[in-house]
């Protein structure tokens, strides 16, 4: 079985495919029960390929502040042991991340990637500072894992609803992993907060249409029988890079 992303000819390939949610929903169902992927593998692959979209989109050398700051918001869902994972790589590729997780899963699988980055000596935030002047002073950019996929954007409750107003005003850039929090995932929405880099995770969502930031593809395992099963048309990836600008 040949796993390549694409073999066609560049002139002749098919437009890349934008997922619905349901769509999403099947393939990671199939990727767990049929392919026996396991949870926290998706999970480390996902924040892996996310970090390395940052340093790709905020080099080191281009940070404007003397230390390489980031602030990683965290949600209580999948997105936010993305973040979490994504968080503790960053700390390796010697950025400094700060970490704000208000509300704590007790799934064990969030709470070993919690430990994990405490481990790391990477701080926690006990509260995000209302005064958005804090966070800009403080950090070169955001990290949204906040809402994902899995989230309904009508029905923003607390802690979230407050943290999206704060990311509303900020100044600093935002990159927001897989679903910009906030926006519906099958249409794009200015509800929700407006990132200057996007991260789809395996697929790009139908929300991401219309994004005209700088788009990332993170995420390079799929199994080629689902990549045809669904139609993906994903590009070529350079080299052995986990991930691709779009």
């Amino acid at each position: 079985m040949n796993y390549s992303s694409s073999e066609a000819d560049p002139e002749t390939t098919e437009p890349l495919r934008y997922l619905s949610k349901d769509e999403v929903a099947a393939i990671e169902s199939e990727l767990l029960k049929d392919y026996r992927f396991g949870q926290q593998q998706l999970v480390e692959i996902w924040g892996h390929a996310c970090a390395v979209a940052i340093t790709k989109a905020f080099p080191l050398s281009t940070l404007s502040k003397k230390q390489p700051t980031v602030l990683v918001i965290c949600g209580p869902n999948q997105n936010g042991s993305v973040g979490l994972v994504c968080a503790r790589h960053l700390r390796i590729f010697e950025y400094e991340p700060t970490i704000f997780y208000p509300k704590r899963s007790m799934e064990s699988l969030h709470q070993d990637f919690t430990v994990q980055c405490e481990k790391m000596d990477i701080p926690f935030l006990s509260y995000l500072p209302t005064e958005v002047q804090l966070i800009n002073d403080a950090y070169n950019l955001v990290i949204d894992a906040i809402l994902g996929p899995d989230a309904d954007h009508t029905d923003v409750k607390e802690p979230c609803a407050s943290i999206l107003v704060t990311l509303k005003q900020i100044k600093i850039p935002i990159a927001s992993i897989d679903v910009p929090s906030g926006w519906d995932m099958d249409a794009a929405s200015k509800e929700g907060i407006n990132p200057d880099v996007l991260i789809s995770l395996t697929a790009p969502k139908k929300c991401a249409n219309r994004f005209s930031g700088k788009h990332f593809l993170a995420g390079r395992f799929l199994p080629y029988d689902i990549q045809k099963k669904y139609e993906l048309n994903l590009p070529e990836f350079p080299g052995t890079d986990c991930l691709i600008e779009l």
